[in-house]
């Protein structure tokens, strides 16, 4: 199993709070291209990661920001 970001809904809470993936990517502590991996799905938070990525959205929880799917 990999857990993925949900990219549509965090994309969402960028515009609504006038915030860039830059930004995003700044407050969690990585690089803008790894950002950019994450966002289009070709990488993988890890769980550390995941835990930053609930701090910066504390009135959400895991299943608002990530979705986990099956790979074979």
């Amino acid at each position: 199993m990999k857990v993925y970001l949900k990219t549509n809904f965090i994309q969402r809470k960028l515009i609504r709070k006038n915030k860039s993936q830059n930004w995003l990517a700044e407050r969690f502590g990585i690089t803008s291209g790894y950002m950019s991996q994450l966002m289009d799905g070709s990488r993988n938070p890890s769980p550390e990661l995941r835990e930053k990525i609930l701090q910066v959205f504390p009135d959400n929880d895991f299943d608002d920001l990530f979705v986990i799917k099956n790979e074979k």
